[in-house]
């Protein structure tokens, strides 16, 4: 087959992990387009992301859990869009669920730092660049200047914590978006801040060279598979247990005689 769709123009770190997962997955998603539902977890997560999001366009002084708790019927209205209402069945049970959740989130984080003191060079900071000949595109929730004069990447996660034992995977993507503040800003940030902020804890690695490196590199070899798949008219399908478990493409698979794993 032949796609009528064009080739995104960019590789972000999560179509990064789409395609790494499964190719079919990518082609799915990134190429054909087809939407995915919302989940309650995603909206909490993209609700708790507009609210800091707003606190840290504040000036320092200003960024109180006062303020914070005021920027969450503009959250409502942002993010419950009648679409994502249905795809999580939104009920007054849930939606009260969702405040109570978001209050306890606000709170911690606040328990967590103290805002005041940040001093952030960019929120929500929307990065572009060519890395090692594959275009790169990454979001960062926030990019920080420590009192050293250091960059740190500051990533916010409404989840639960990650098992330890896992933190290659864990820390990939804010590893990649190293790497973009490299090509981009000619400063390469020296530690990534992983804020569990629903479970008032945060996990810190620093950047490596030699991961930065491999990253950049692993991104560009999947952009040159994406473009060679894409020529071919196909992703193959890679399925196996961990991939299509919480993957909402499951159906189409099967329809189009995938052997998806129970």
């Amino acid at each position: 087959m032949s796609f009528t769709q064009e080739l995104p123009r960019s590789l972000s770190p999560s179509r990064l992990s789409d395609f790494q997962a499964c190719p079919r997955r990518y082609q799915y998603a990134s190429i054909e387009r087809i939407p995915q539902p919302a989940s309650y977890a995603t909206a909490k997560g993209r609700f708790a992301h507009y609210v800091f999001e707003q606190l840290f366009n504040l000036l320092a002084g200003e960024r109180t859990i006062e303020r914070a708790r005021e920027f969450i019927p503009a959250a409502v209205e942002a993010v419950l869009t009648q679409d994502v209402r249905v795809d999580i069945a939104m009920d007054d049970a849930m939606m009260a669920r969702l405040l109570a959740e978001t209050d306890h989130i606000i709170t911690t984080y606040f328990e967590m730092e103290d805002p005041t003191t940040v001093t952030s060079e960019g929120v929500e900071l929307r990065l572009g660049v060519t890395v090692n000949g594959a275009p790169l595109f990454g979001i960062l929730d926030r990019l920080d200047r420590d009192t050293d004069g250091t960059l740190t990447i500051v990533d916010y996660k409404t989840g639960a914590l990650p098992n330890r034992n896992y933190d290659s995977q864990t820390f990939a993507n804010a590893e990649l978006y190293a790497a973009l503040c490299e090509a981009k800003l000619g400063e390469k940030p020296t530690k990534i801040r992983l804020m569990y902020v629903a479970k008032g804890e945060s996990i810190e690695r620093d950047v490596s060279d030699v991961v930065v490196r491999a990253r950049s590199q692993s991104a560009a070899n999947a952009w040159e598979k994406i473009n060679r798949f894409y020529g071919d008219g196909e992703f193959p399908a890679t399925p196996s247990v961990r991939a299509c478990r919480f993957c909402s493409y499951k159906d189409l698979c099967r329809a189009n005689g995938v052997a998806v794993p129970v």
